[in-house]
Order: structure tokens, then C-alpha cells, then sequence
């Protein structure tokens, strides 16, 4: 495999595209669903669209990726919360060091204390979750009366979107069946929710470049 075509795995990967998703951007782009039948100066161009949209390669010599920069016991939930912002528009870069930038500026803490400590944790969960809530509409509450099916995060963040897209409210579910495979009379797992998420993520940002969307 060669290493461009290997990038383009590596950022479908990363950039949480389905397999519907990728192959429609493929095609997009270049004109064809295959990254194997692209040619090399076709693959550069997916890239640069990937890195656009956020794709980081690792680079020699140095920690670059992801995974290795975040390794802390909270890395995964803040990362899920900052690629929800992401989505929602809220955020506009996607990188790890943008999200150690901006919970450094809202809390004064390092990454060690808030990838590794409970309370300083909690305090940088928060202020993520309380933009979200501001600036991207997410209804984070849940009482007694709350049904099952809208008590999770997914939902709550796919229906923040789904309202900044001023779609039609009876339209959602069946958008999230068929986004996610869930058949009827189920409830999309976490894992389904963020191929909810990214693909409403797409058109969040499609709608905004054009000016439609703030």
C-alpha cells in the first residue's frame, strides 16, 4: 500500500467517516468511490480535503497523533465532547491542541491534571458541556419524566443539530434509522450515534461555508 493510500485510510479513520460517507466523498471529490483507483495527484486531493476538515498524519521525529498526545484516564470523554463541538459548529478545529488550548483558557488547568484527576476532570467536562449548551443549543437535562430513547448524549447533541438545520422534527428519527442502520423498534447504540453525529457534522459545515449557517 502506498503512502498516500494509506493516508486516506488512516483519515477515514480518524475523521469517523462511514462507509457510506467516505465512498460519497470520494466520489465527490474526484469522481470515483475507490481510493485504489485514484491516481497519485486524485489521492493528494482527497488529503488536502481531509486535512481541511481536520486530519492529522503523525509525523517522524515527533508525537503528532491523536491518541499518543491524549492518553490521560479522561482523554476519550473530552475528546468525544470537542469533536461534538466540532460538529455542532461550535468549534472550528478538531485538533487535540486546540481542545488542550481552550480547557487551559476556561480552567487554568495543565493536561496532567485534568487527563488524569477526577475533580479537575469534572471541571473541564463542564465547560466544554456549558458551551455546548450556549452556543451550540444542546439540552443537556434529564428528569423522571425524560424518555429512555432522548436520555443520551447522542441524542441530545444530534438534536441540537438537527434544530440548527431547521429540519423538520418528525424527519429526525427516520433520518437516524437510516443514517445508523437501527431497525425499527430499537435505539441507536453510542457507537451508531456518531454516525449520526458526523454526518450531520458534514452538512453543519457544508451550510456554514456557504454562509447559511453560523
Amino acid at each position: 500500500m502506498t503512502s498516500s493510500l494509506a493516508a486516506i485510510h488512516i483519515a477515514r479513520k480518524q475523521l469517523g467517516l462511514d462507509e457510506y460517507t467516505y465512498r460519497a466523498k470520494l466520489a465527490k471529490i474526484t469522481g470515483k468511490s475507490s481510493a485504489k483507483d485514484l491516481s497519485e495527484a486524485e489521492r493528494q486531493k482527497v488529503l488536502a480535503v481531509f486535512r481541511n476538515e481536520g486530519f492529522a498524519a503523525a509525523t517522524k521525529g515527533r508525537q503528532s497523533s491523536r491518541r499518543t498526545r491524549l492518553s490521560g484516564r479522561y482523554a476519550g470523554k473530552l475528546q468525544a465532547l470537542w469533536i461534538a463541538g466540532w460538529n455542532l459548529g461550535v468549534f472550528r478545529n478538531r485538533d487535540d491542541a486546540a481542545l488542550l488550548a481552550f480547557v487551559k483558557r476556561q480552567t487554568a488547568l495543565d493536561a496532567i491534571q485534568f487527563l488524569r484527576f477526577p475533580d479537575d476532570a469534572r471541571k473541564a467536562i463542564e465547560a466544554i458541556k456549558a458551551i455546548l449548551a450556549r452556543e451550540g443549543g444542546v439540552d443537556w437535562s434529564v428528569n423522571a419524566s425524560t424518555p429512555d430513547c432522548t436520555r443520551s448524549a447522542g441524542f441530545k447533541i444530534a438534536w441540537a443539530q438537527w434544530e440548527k438545520l431547521h429540519e423538520p422534527n418528525g424527519l429526525f428519527w427516520p433520518m437516524v434509522r437510516e443514517t445508523a442502520s437501527v431497525p425499527a423498534g430499537h435505539y441507536p447504540t453510542d457507537q451508531q450515534w456518531i454516525l449520526v453525529m458526523n454526518r450531520l457534522g458534514e452538512r453543519i459545515r457544508a451550510t456554514r461555508s456557504e454562509g447559511l449557517c453560523k
